[in-house]
């Protein structure tokens, strides 16, 4: 699969103070520490996007004040969010981590749905942008970064995961959906290989099915 990074955009996925920070809703209620590692790693792509002239892309799941458009994930699937006030746009679970020192030049993208691809500003932002491939990190992998990747790739973008900077709760869960990335939505480029590959602005990455 060849990237390119003259129509590669970076998407990191859902890096906000709801899911990574300990102040935030998944923080108060679980160890979210494993983060910081995945966050360190989002930096330094982001930071090699940039000087690659490559869009940095961040995604934040925020919610209006009312849930009015959640759907069935704030009133059936997850209705925890709602009741405990999570996630909203007014609040500070929306703001992307401090620590990836966001740029003016970067774009911010809300989202209500687990995939950044559904009922959100995305599609259309790739397509004026003219991206065809998309570099991705992002919180957590079993969910939001899985959800993206499977439509990303059901969309014909070629599409490579950075499994450095992503995590998730559980490590098997993380594990597993790479599995899957390699096998049928991607590939799963390490970190290091994927600078080496923005640096240079083209690579070519080998199939990798098991």
């Amino acid at each position: 699969m060849l990237f390119q990074a003259k129509t590669s955009a970076l998407l990191l996925i859902d890096l906000q103070v709801g899911f990574c920070s300990p102040a935030g809703h998944t923080g108060q209620r679980t160890d979210v520490s494993g983060f910081e590692p995945v966050l360190q790693s989002a930096k330094r792509l982001a930071d090699s996007s940039r000087k690659a002239g490559m869009p940095v892309i961040f995604t934040t799941m925020a919610f209006a004040s009312d849930y009015s458009n959640g759907g069935l994930t704030t009133s059936e699937l997850r209705p925890n969010l709602s009741e405990e006030n999570a996630l909203r746009a007014d609040r500070p679970d929306r703001n992307i981590m401090p620590s990836l020192e966001v740029h003016s030049s970067d774009i911010v993208i809300e989202k209500q749905r687990y995939s950044a691809m559904i009922k959100s500003p995305l599609p259309d932002l790739l397509q004026q942008q003219k991206i065809e491939s998309l570099v991705v990190g992002g919180v957590t992998t079993s969910m939001c970064v899985e959800s993206t990747v499977r439509d990303l790739a059901m969309m014909d973008y070629r599409t490579f995961v950075v499994p450095e900077a992503c995590g998730d709760l559980k490590r098997d869960f993380h594990d597993r959906a790479m599995e899957l990335f390699a096998l049928a939505f991607g590939r799963v480029v390490p970190e290091l290989d994927m600078v080496d590959a923005i640096k240079a602005g083209v690579a070519d990455f080998a199939h990798q099915a098991r």
